[in-house]
C-alpha cells in the first residue's frame, strides 16, 4: 500500500508507540507499507522469525520493523520492535481503516459505458469499472477493486474480500488486516460463487482473458496470466504465480508460493505442492505427476491385489516344499 501522504520515520513510530526504538535517520520518509514479498524502495515492512530475518534485510523496503538489533542493518532504517506483527498492523489500521457505507454503490465510482449492473451489487470505495461490463446480482466488490473491460461477473461471487492471514497467539489468532487491492482485467468471466482476495499489502491480479467456473477461491497477492482457464471448485492459495494460457480443471488445489509455467494443464481432482517449469506439461495426481507417469503407476496400483494372491500362493508352495524335505 502506498501512503496518499508520505510519511517521516518519527511519525511511523509515533503511530507504532510501545516504546520503539529508532535506528536511522528521522527524518526520512516512507512511501508505504508491504509484506516482504512485495516491498519497493521507500516501503517500511515486518519481520518476527530468524528465518527470515535476512530476507527482510536485504530486500528493497528501506525500513524494517524487527525484533532484534541485527550484526549488520545493511543500510535500512530499523523499528526496533518487541512485537512486529503488531506493530505493523497498527500501521495498516491507521491508513486503511475499515468505512461503513449506507449506499449499494459508492458515490461516483466511474462505471464504464455499457456496463450492465443487476440488482443487489455491492460496490465499495475507490473501485472503478470498465466497459460494457456484465455484474450480475448480489455480487459483492469490496474496496480498492479495479474491473476492465468486457468483463462478466455471475452473481453472488466476492471480489476483494480480505485475505485469510492470522498469527497465532496463547489467546488465540490475531488478524492480518489487508491493504491491498484486486485488478480484473479485459474480457475476463468470473462464474457464480467465486471469491478473489484481495492482496495482504499489494495486488492480487487476474489477466485478460481469464475465464473462471463456479466455486473457484483465488488466494491474497495470486497473479493469474492471460488466457488461464480454471474449473470449477479449485482452490489457489495466496501469493501464487500462474503463467499464460495454463489449463486447470475442476477441484485442483495449487499450495502457495508457488509458480505454474505457461501452458501447464492440471487434471481435475490434482493437488500441486511445488513449482511446474513451463513447457505445456500435462499433471495429475495428488501430489500431480506427469499423466503419462501416473496412469502407469495406477494401472500397476490395480494389479496390485492380484499380485498379492499370487504372492501368498507361492509362499504356500514354498512352505509345503520345505515341510516335504524335512
Amino acid at each position: 500500500m502506498i501512503f496518499e501522504n508520505p510519511q517521516s520515520v518519527k511519525n511511523i513510530a509515533a503511530i507504532i508507540g510501545n516504546n520503539v526504538k529508532i535506528i536511522g535517520d528521522e527524518n526520512a520518509i516512507v512511501k508505504g507499507i508491504n509484506e516482504i514479498h512485495m516491498v519497493c524502495e521507500g516501503d517500511v515492512t515486518f519481520v518476527d522469525h530468524p528465518k527470515y530475518y535476512s530476507k527482510a534485510l536485504l530486500s528493497k523496503a528501506s525500513y524494517v520493523i524487527i525484533n532484534k538489533i541485527p550484526e549488520e542493518n545493511y543500510g535500512k532504517t530499523l523499528f526496533i520492535s518487541d512485537d512486529p506483527f503488531r506493530d505493523y498492523v497498527k500501521i495498516v489500521r491507521t491508513f486503511r481503516q475499515f468505512e461503513s457505507q449506507t449506499t449499494s454503490i459508492y458515490p461516483n465510482t466511474p462505471i464504464g459505458e455499457g456496463t450492465i449492473i443487476q440488482p443487489g451489487v455491492f460496490v465499495g470505495k475507490n473501485c472503478k469499472i470498465g466497459k460494457n461490463c456484465i455484474i450480475h446480482s448480489n455480487v459483492s466488490i469490496y474496496d480498492h477493486t479495479t474491473i476492465g473491460d468486457n468483463v462478466i461477473i455471475q452473481a453472488n461471487s466476492v471480489i476483494g474480500g480480505e485475505a485469510f492471514y492470522f498469527k497465532h497467539r496463547d489467546t488465540g489468532w490475531d488478524k492480518m488486516e489487508s491493504c491491498g487491492s484486486v485488478y480484473l482485467s479485459d474480457n475476463v468471466e468470473i462464474g457464480a460463487l467465486c471469491t478473489i482476495d484481495k492482496g495482504v499489502s499489494g495486488e492480487t491480479f487476474i489477466g485478460e482473458g481469464c475465464k473462471f467456473d463456479n466455486h473457484v477461491q483465488v488466494g491474497h497477492d495470486t497473479k493469474i496470466g492471460k488466457n488461464v482457464l480454471i474449473g470449477s471448485h479449485c482452490a489457489i492459495a495466496g501469493v501464487t504465480i500462474i503463467e499464460d494460457d495454463c489449463l486447470i480443471w475442476a477441484k485442483v488445489s495449487i499450495n502457495k508460493d508457488l509458480v505454474v509455467g505457461k501452458g501447464t494443464v492440471l487434471l481435475a481432482t490434482s493437488a500441486i505442492d511445488k513449482s511446474v517449469e513451463p513447457g505445456g506439461k500435462v499433471l495429475f495426481g495428488a501430489p500431480a505427476i506427469e499423466v503419462n507417469k501416473k496412469w502407469r503407476q495406477l494401472a500397476a496400483l490395480r494389479m496390485l491385489p492380484d499380485l498379492m494372491q499370487e504372492f501368498n500362493d507361492l509362499k504356500t508352495e514354498v512352505q509345503q516344499l520345505k515341510e516335504k524335505l524335512k
